[in-house]
């Protein structure tokens, strides 16, 4: 006998446009970007030759470059295009991934690769934002010591994590406005002293000044510091949503080119620049120079929120497509999709302090600052690609299109891979110890699977449970004992629940649920199928959780139990007589978790590194009863054998087709 009941959270997912929304876009989306004039100019002067920093050609040729940047790299590809690639509402690299991966599965290198860079450039982005606006005091204060206090702020900024920050977020939208607001006056301000700084939206004048200026690879690394948060962008989609982020784009790429104009201004007027000056804070009015440090303060202490928070989310995803260790995640406040790692926090903060102390000024920053985000970017443009050719896009689109970002994206690449030796290696090493945990954990994962051996659910396994059940020699393991299965058919289940079941110490109970939990690309779908196999003794569930909504096996066997209840399927009662006149009546739950561990196996050296990697990772990093988020007290974790020899090899192998006629799921 079957039953289904399917509970469906679809509905629209998709943030609407609103007047709230634009405003929310504006305070999470652009802070990264938004924060990008206080060191962009300075970082182009710093690899421009001495005595020629006020030069109008050049000046105006950088500033050109930079508007060309924001409008191909930030507006045509991320705004315009990329954002249409959404996963119900979803955005970011690994949203995009989950689009493709049924028919390019190997592609979760390519996404490993763009959120290790992703997650990389987070990490130096809250270094790089706060120690910026806080130089801004050398022009009023030059006696305040910078690093502490970048250090403070950076340290309270992580340490409030834990706590949520969602009573504070209702004030970045309207934070970051004035901080526009207020780059766009400065620049004006400049503009009016010269109006042939318009000149700069020529792109011919970019095209010349990337000719004739010396060190144009270290110039283009420092131009394409303007375009960092365009990958973030992306990642936010899902919290404002695509016609937000384009509505209130406008209105960012208007203060930002602003700004840049009033500082080019300010330079051609301005002789005798030296290297370290930076044209932000120099150009401001006197009287302005102290509010100008706070609210820069402000906004990079925004942007850095931003990027943690999105860095929480990546992980999140990273776990639910099975790229990233099951690490702990709590949920700090009732707000939708805001959530805390202490694992990834932690990690961030200490590295982050390092590479403060390290460093020492944004200016050495600047050299780590890039290298790595241009990868990211790299690995959009493909996967945007890969969903191309999945949705049948012609290949006279396809192809050009990205070929164009490629070419664009690497030869920034190569112009920041000019940095390597002054800083660059910082997140390049990083994002590769990121993606060496991602690559182990994806593939040990893969190899235990390739171990796997299934059992057919017959009537001579059903009865032996049955047998078992009515056993009362056997002490009671549990009124209702939920097994985690993996195997998609619900006609097999894996050979080591038998082995718990019958062989180790037989398990008896009243009733037995075999559970099994399917993470799907749909962001917050939930549906389950259940599958009687004695009424109201033994059943089969198999449940479809979005990404988004992750793993929850208690919460949902339970909201699944009394739905099952409510039908006259399962009786949820305690069988002990003693209970009955109790308050509580309900049975108790007891939910095994069955773990192989490495042994009798053979395998070639490649595959004994990656899963002892893979070992290592796990026990670091996560617990089965992590994995599944199950109520410790709730838990009980049994160990088998990875592989048993109770089978030939004959058995084995037509166990293996027959339990994988449906594609195996893996929690």
């Amino acid at each position: 006998m079957q039953f289904s009941i399917y509970e469906h959270m679809k509905e629209n997912q998709r943030v609407q446009f609103s007047a709230l929304g634009v405003v929310l876009a504006i305070g999470i989306v652009f802070g990264d970007i938004g924060t990008s004039p206080l060191y962009v100019m300075r970082a182009i002067l710093n690899a421009l030759p001495a005595g020629q920093l006020s030069r109008p050609d050049y000046v105006l040729g950088a500033v050109s470059c930079v508007i060309w940047t924001l409008t191909i790299q930030t507006t045509l590809k991320y705004v315009i295009i990329t954002l249409r690639a959404d996963n119900k509402g979803e955005g970011g690299i690994l949203s995009l991934y989950a689009l493709i991966r049924q028919k390019y599965r190997w592609a979760y290198i390519l996404a490993g690769l763009g959120a290790a860079t992703l997650l990389a450039d987070g990490i130096i982005t809250p270094a790089m934002t706060v120690m910026s606006a806080v130089e801004g005091l050398n022009v009023i204060a030059p006696h305040i010591p910078v690093i502490p206090v970048t250090i403070a702020i950076v340290l309270v900024l992580f340490l409030v994590q834990p706590f949520g920050t969602g009573s504070l977020g209702k004030y970045f939208g309207p934070l970051m406005i004035l901080w526009f607001a207020m780059m766009a006056v400065i620049g004006v301000s400049q503009i009016l002293n010269d109006f042939s700084v318009f000149r700069a939206f020529n792109p011919l004048y970019a095209i010349r000044f990337l000719i004739e200026v010396p060190h144009t690879m270290i110039i283009l690394g420092a131009i394409f510091l303007c375009t960092t948060g365009a990958e973030a962008l992306y990642s936010d989609l899902g919290h404002c949503g695509l016609k937000n982020i384009r509505v209130s784009w406008i209105y960012v790429k208007l203060a930002l080119i602003l700004n840049y104009l009033g500082q080019a201004a300010w330079l051609i007027h301005t002789p005798h620049v030296t290297h370290d000056v930076n044209p932000f804070f120099a150009m401001m009015p006197e009287w302005f120079g102290l509010i100008g440090v706070i609210m820069a303060t402000v906004a990079a202490i925004i942007a850095s929120q931003a990027l943690i928070s999105g860095s929480f989310t990546v992980i999140s995803e990273a776990i639910s497509l099975n790229i990233w260790p099951n690490v702990k995640i709590q949920y700090p406040s009732n707000i939708k999709g805001q959530l805390y790692i202490p694992s990834i926090n932690h990690m961030m903060m200490v590295l982050c302090i390092i590479i403060i102390l390290t460093m020492q000024s944004s200016m050495k920053l600047e050299a780590a600052y890039g290298l790595a985000i241009t990868l990211s970017m790299l690995m959009t443009s493909i996967l945007l690609f890969l969903y191309f050719m999945k949705n049948n896009r012609p290949l006279w689109f396809s192809i050009p299109l990205t070929l164009f970002f490629v070419v664009i994206e690497f030869s920034f690449f190569l112009a920041n891979m000019q940095k390597f030796a002054h800083g660059g290696f910082i997140p390049i090493i990083i994002a590769g110890v990121l993606l060496l945990l991602m690559y182990s954990w994806y593939n040990g994962r893969q190899i235990k699977r390739h171990y796997t051996v299934y059992d057919q659910v017959d009537e001579k396994y059903i009865n032996q449970i049955v047998k078992i059940s009515q056993d009362e020699t056997i002490p009671k393991t549990a009124t209702h004992l939920v097994y985690i299965v993996k195997a998609n058919n619900k006609n097999f289940l894996e050979s080591k629940i038998a082995y718990s079941l019958f062989k180790r110490t037989p398990k008896r109970a009243d009733t037995y649920w075999f559970v099994r939990i399917k993470r799907t690309d749909d962001p917050y779908e939930f549906s389950y199928e259940t599958t009687v196999y004695v009424p109201k003794k033994i059943f089969r569930i198999n449940i479809r959780a979005g990404f988004k909504l992750g793993i929850h096996t208690d919460k949902y066997v339970t909201l699944i139990a009394n739905e099952l209840e409510r039908h006259g399927l399962v009786d949820l009662t305690s069988r002990y007589p003693s209970m009955q006149d109790a308050f509580d009546k309900r049975g108790d739950f007891s939910y095994m978790v069955v773990d192989r561990i490495f042994r009798n196996v053979h395998m070639n050296p490649s595959r004994q590194i990656i899963f002892g990697c893979y070992n290592i990772i796990k026990k670091l990093t996560t617990s089965d009863t992590q994995m599944y988020d199950i109520d410790p007290s709730l838990a009980v974790v049994e160990t088998v054998p990875l592989r048993q020899l109770d089978h030939t090899e004959e058995q084995l192998k037509e166990l293996l087709q027959q339990s994988e006629s449906e594609e195996p799921l893996e929690a």
